[in-house]
């Protein structure tokens, strides 16, 4: 089984009991995945996002039972300590660990974003929130023109939540 499937499964094993916790992950995996593969990420690259966005939100449990909240501030102070863990116990090679842990740590700070993986799992979130969060068009519309830089992202938050239809 590859690694990323392995952290697959030990973060819902993470997150046992938590559905809504556990989808959203999912989600946030897949329109990373497919936007970094539009976007010709390199292999390590896309790698990395992937694994980023398998663990992006794993402060939220910590936080949520230290703070009682899980603003994205907590998420982002609580998560890199269990995403480390976790990564290294699965054996990720030390480079992808410090990324995505730093991705981690950053991945609701939207100013000085550097780096594709970043940008993309940023944007993959904002796809995923709009929905769960049920955002009206206009709040949507801020976040497409602030946040939303690569082309895939951009077109997918227009076909999903900015059409005219």
């Amino acid at each position: 089984m590859d690694k990323l499937n392995q952290l697959t499964l030990a973060m819902i094993k993470y997150f046992q009991g938590d559905p809504k916790r556990i989808h959203h992950f999912l989600k946030v995996h897949s329109l990373a995945k497919t936007i970094g593969i539009a976007e010709n990420l390199e292999a390590q690259e896309l790698f990395t996002l992937e694994a980023a966005a398998l663990v992006h939100d794993i402060g939220i449990k910590n936080a949520e039972a230290k703070f009682g909240s899980s603003s994205g501030k907590l998420q982002e102070q609580e998560g890199p300590a269990p995403a480390r863990a976790i990564l290294t116990e699965l054996d990720f090679p030390s480079q992808v660990i410090e990324r995505v842990v730093y991705l981690v740590a950053h991945h609701h700070t939207y100013k000085n974003i550097d780096g594709s993986d970043y940008q993309i799992l940023v944007e993959a979130d904002f796809l995923v929130n709009f929905y769960e969060d049920n955002q009206e068009t206009h709040s949507i519309k801020t976040a497409y023109e602030k946040i939303f830089r690569t082309e895939t992202a951009k077109a997918l938050c227009q076909n999903i939540y900015l059409t005219d239809n």
